[in-house]
């Protein structure tokens, strides 16, 4: 990438309602709070052009809206004097503040240059990826009318907590007995909920279990009997997280928020693979423009979570593409 002459830098906070109470196992959300990147500057022939990304921060993850914003504002200099994605990979640490910057970078190029992002990644067309639906965390009752409500979706992933998941597996297997099923514990299983649910799970349809354990008080899956692959989302982050997850972890779970943007998730997407792990990309709750770079990471992956602006009572104008669950690649008129 060629460095501009000058880019500006903007950067606003944005909070989207979603459509219902979304709930996990720490915490529930009424609102998405975003926040969004837009850089300017001019193409060939002297146009401004802009491009733009999208973060949304992860208490977590020790970010806040104000903490994100700062980090970005910091790259305020930098930017205006042509920072590169290369050199905003050492210059920022990987996080959400990272994704938003380097998402817009992405688009800024292919806007400048009239070349689609997956042109310039050296990637093939993106093609149309089918993507869960999650169910927020509630009673078993009231998860299963959620799963009824969505029965002709063909996947979905449950939000769990613990004690009382196999109730609520099983009451939403009832209500959807074809739909295949994926289960996020969001770190709250003991390994004694491991053990007594990992053997269970398979003949109520359940693929996949997420993030089982608490990060960093994962050893103990280490080598014990997995019966359905375990992914990894809070104790992977970036290519420096794999090192630790041999043998504990049978797939990863890309989030950009977590990479820190596009270029680093790809690499890891890469790197994971020559390792022999398998592929989930997901997302945090956020819009269409969060979710569009993650459809070029989702292509051939074997499960794919983008379904926040399905949770949102309104999403960006233009927005992705959905019929039913299946999401289309994001048209040049949002990014890339």
């Amino acid at each position: 990438m060629a460095n501009p002459s000058k880019v500006d830098l903007r950067v606003a906070a944005e909070s989207f309602p979603l459509a219902q109470v979304f709930r996990i196992s720490r915490g529930a959300r009424t609102h998405a709070d975003v926040v969004t990147v837009t850089l300017t500057d001019g193409d060939a022939k002297g146009q401004a052009v802009r491009g733009w990304g999208e973060c949304v921060p992860y208490p977590r993850y020790g970010e806040s809206v104000d903490s994100v914003i700062a980090q970005i504002e910091a790259m305020r200099g930098p930017l205006s004097k042509g920072l590169t994605r290369q050199e905003l990979q050492e210059a920022m640490p990987n996080g959400a503040a990272r994704n938003a910057v380097d998402n817009a970078l992405w688009d800024l190029e292919a806007k400048r240059t009239g070349t689609p992002v997956w042109t310039l990644a050296g990637l093939d067309a993106p093609r149309p990826v089918v993507t869960c639906y999650t169910l927020s965390l509630d009673a078993p009752e009231k998860m299963a009318a959620q799963a009824r409500e969505h029965a002709a979706r063909p996947i979905f992933k449950l939000k769990l907590t613990g004690d009382g998941d196999l109730d609520r597996v099983r009451a939403i297997h009832e209500a959807v007995p074809t739909a295949r099923l994926v289960v996020d514990a969001n770190e709250a299983w003991t390994i004694d909920h491991y053990v007594d649910y990992a053997g269970q799970l398979g003949a109520l349809g359940v693929e996949m279990i997420e993030q089982p354990l608490p990060a960093g008080q994962d050893e103990a899956l280490r080598g014990i009997e997995r019966p359905l692959p375990v992914c990894a989302d809070e104790s992977c982050h970036d290519r420096a997280s794999l090192d630790d997850l041999a043998g504990k972890y049978d797939r990863i779970n890309i989030k950009l928020d977590k990479t820190g943007g596009l270029t680093e998730a790809l690499a890891l997407r890469d790197a994971a693979r020559a390792r022999g792990f398998g592929i989930m990309v997901g997302c945090m709750v956020g819009s269409s423009l969060a979710m569009a770079p993650g459809v070029l990471v989702a292509q051939g992956a074997e499960v794919v979570d983008l379904d926040g602006p399905l949770l949102f009572a309104k999403d960006r104008e233009p927005g992705l593409v959905f019929e039913g669950s299946t999401l289309y690649p994001p048209a040049p008129e949002l990014w890339g």
